[in-house]
């Protein structure tokens, strides 16, 4: 199997994206790219006035985040990119094959993520847009899901198992490498601490 390069964690804002994306990247050894921070400043501002994005919007911005991909692909720079990525075709201009470029999929209840955006400030992300975006929401049929109802520390943990296990031992390698250490399969020992739950005070998430 060949190593995957890119990691996406995507899901509907709230469900952690940022906070587990960069715990990840950490234990990983990986670069962190926060999808939010390519939005065009038209995007920031209909998103701010609670008016969801539509595919022409997002267009230009996925071609931006898609560029990162296959700049990362060709330099055999590994990231985690955080990012909605809502819909298969969404998913399929960033490259998503399963193979270099996997997906994550944090998988949560509607009321579990609303509490949770109710609970934290955000930029531009109102949380009366969650229900357009549960509602664009195609779930991966492949890749990896994950549960956020754990702490961070044991969704790092299972996603950095899962990583391996998907992609095989030329990704082992390169966390390996990058923690210094083989990561613990059977005790799911995570080389990062247990900050607060995702989506409680997390940086923007990517719609």
């Amino acid at each position: 199997m060949v190593a995957a390069v890119v990691l996406v964690v995507c899901g509907v804002s709230g469900a952690g994206k940022t906070t587990i994306g960069r715990l990840v990247a950490d234990a990983m050894g990986y670069a962190f790219l926060d999808a939010d921070d390519l939005h065009p400043p038209e995007n920031v501002a209909k998103m701010a006035r609670g008016v969801p994005l539509t595919d022409a919007d997002r267009a230009p911005w996925l071609a931006a985040l898609r560029a990162r991909v296959d700049a990362a692909i060709s330099a055999d720079a590994p990231l985690v990119l955080a990012c909605s990525a809502l819909k298969a075709r969404y998913r399929a201009a960033l490259g998503i094959d399963q193979r270099r470029v996997v997906s994550i999929f944090l998988n949560g209840s509607r009321a579990l993520i609303a509490a949770r955006l109710a609970a934290r400030q955000h930029a531009f992300m109102p949380p009366a847009l969650l229900e357009s975006q549960f509602a664009a929401l195609e779930p991966p049929a492949d890749g990896i899901h994950v549960s956020i109802d754990s702490s961070p520390a044991a969704i790092v943990s299972e996603i950095v198992m899962a990583t391996r296990s998907a992609t095989g031992s030329a990704t082992a390698a390169k966390i390996d490498q990058a923690t210094g250490a083989s990561f613990d399969h059977d005790a799911g020992v995570s080389p990062v601490a247990s900050p607060p739950a995702p989506g409680a005070a997390d940086a923007p998430h990517c719609r």
